[in-house]
């Protein structure tokens, strides 16, 4: 296949244009954001018909989560009209190109009891949450059965800035007490998993909607003490607050519950990713 990996310069977005590399067998053009900015219409439109792509991967995103409570319209240009742009492009393609668009579990309020599966009502609470679901509906209503959704959470990995580069960080620095929230709960997933499944999702051209994350819910505060575990170091560090606790405090609201039940995969007979504790150990393995 041709595949155009977008937001290529990121943490997922390297891993997932570093495994169709590393494939062989497909002619890849990974673009930072810096090499397409997916808000620019007229820029998309012309990569795309250039290169006439058979899939994209979109990993493109505005992420900084904070920021979007006030840069309001910078957060909808990228995260909602950036994948109208590529929607668009794809539609025009005469290749029939097919989007893998990369969403968030931050499209949900976080009340649920019970872990949020594909076709629980969505009710974002944040800028952040509100954009990323507009770039869902761009997709769908513009490529419908051309296009997948893969909302995801709490990811980590080997690249760019992340939870468990932050705690060994902090670890590193000061022998003092690290304080991590417990009344968030997610599943931490590790962007090279989450590249493989993107993967199988574009080969296949399977549409709508899939959860995607590794198994295995934890709160912050157990992530961390599961990072110190891991590498030897004295778990009894790590001290339990709750979010309103968190000095000073966040803009955005976080999700309480971000769990997500990769219902749609295990539907469609697709083995879920492993136990996040698996690619952890991977991971610290490099970081170490």
């Amino acid at each position: 296949m041709r595949v155009l990996v977008s937001g290529a310069g990121g943490m997922l977005g390297r891993e997932v244009a570093e495994l169709f590399e590393a494939k062989g067998h497909h002619t890849v053009r990974a673009l930072a954001s810096g090499d397409l900015d997916i808000a620019d219409r007229d820029a998309v439109l012309q990569c795309v018909g250039a290169f006439g792509p058979d899939v994209i991967v979109n990993c493109a995103a505005y992420t900084a989560v904070d920021a979007c409570e006030t840069e309001i319209e910078r957060a909808f240009q990228v995260n909602g009209f950036g994948v109208r742009n590529l929607a668009e492009a794809c539609a025009g393609n005469g290749s029939g190109a097919h989007l893998v668009h990369v969403s968030t579990d931050y499209v949900f309020d976080g009340t649920k009891p019970t872990p949020y599966h594909e076709w629980d009502p969505t009710n974002p609470q944040s800028v952040y949450g509100a954009s990323k679901l507009a770039g869902e509906h761009e997709a769908l209503s513009l490529l419908g059965t051309h296009c997948t959704i893969a909302r995801t959470a709490w990811v980590c990995g080997r690249y760019g800035n992340n939870m468990v580069k932050t705690v060994l960080r902090v670890a590193d620095a000061s022998d003092g007490p690290l304080r991590f929230v417990d009344d968030q709960r997610g599943c931490p997933t590790f962007a090279d998993d989450l590249a493989t499944m993107l993967y199988r999702l574009a080969v296949d051209r399977r549409p709508g909607l899939f959860h995607v994350t590794n198994q295995g819910a934890v709160s912050w505060y157990e992530f961390v003490r599961e990072i110190l575990s891991q590498i030897g170091a004295d778990v009894g560090r790590v001290h339990a607050i709750t979010t309103a606790d968190l000095q000073p405090p966040r803009p955005a609201p976080r999700p309480a519950n971000s769990v997500l039940d990769n219902l749609a995969l295990r539907l469609s007979g697709v083995e879920l990713l492993a136990d996040f504790r698996e690619p952890l150990a991977r991971c610290l393995r490099e970081l170490v």
